[in-house]
């Protein structure tokens, strides 16, 4: 086989082979024109606090909507009025599952933020204690370095 024939083969090969991917993206020069992305402790216990604040009107939401079920009695006595219950209980249980979502969230949030926070003033503690672990022995006898 001559070397011409032996590298189309090659190239043939490789163009069987060949996994053809098309990334869709931005040109590098254009990029997104908002604010860069913060990540800080205030940062997620502001958002946690929200979620927080959300669980609370939620509850709040609840309260007015069992209110607004008083005055009706076991028995109606009216198919609308017995309609109105059983759609009450349903959305009582979904808010309430609502806002237990939100009270999850609002935590995990929160505890993010100390995490991140933590986190630095953690490793930061790890590399004091290793300098002082690690640190150099005092000279003795001799002479100092100057």
């Amino acid at each position: 086989m001559a070397w011409e024939e032996w590298e189309q083969s090659k190239a043939a090969a490789a163009e069987r082979y060949t996994a053809h991917v098309r990334l869709n993206q931005l040109p590098a020069d254009q990029g997104g024109d908002g604010p860069d992305l913060i990540s800080n402790r205030p940062a997620w216990t502001k958002a946690g606090g929200d979620i927080g604040a959300l669980r609370e009107d939620i509850s709040k939401a609840t309260a007015h909507l069992r209110d607004g079920q008083t005055g009706l009695g076991r028995d109606a006595g009216c198919l609308t009025a017995t309609a109105q219950k059983d759609v009450h209980a349903s959305w009582e249980a979904y808010i309430t599952k609502v806002a237990g979502r939100c009270g999850k969230l609002s935590g995990l949030l929160v505890k993010a933020g100390n995490d991140q926070s933590e986190t630095d003033q953690s490793v930061k503690a790890q590399i004091t204690t290793l300098g002082a672990m690690y640190a150099d022995t005092p000279t003795v006898g001799g002479r100092t370095k100057e």
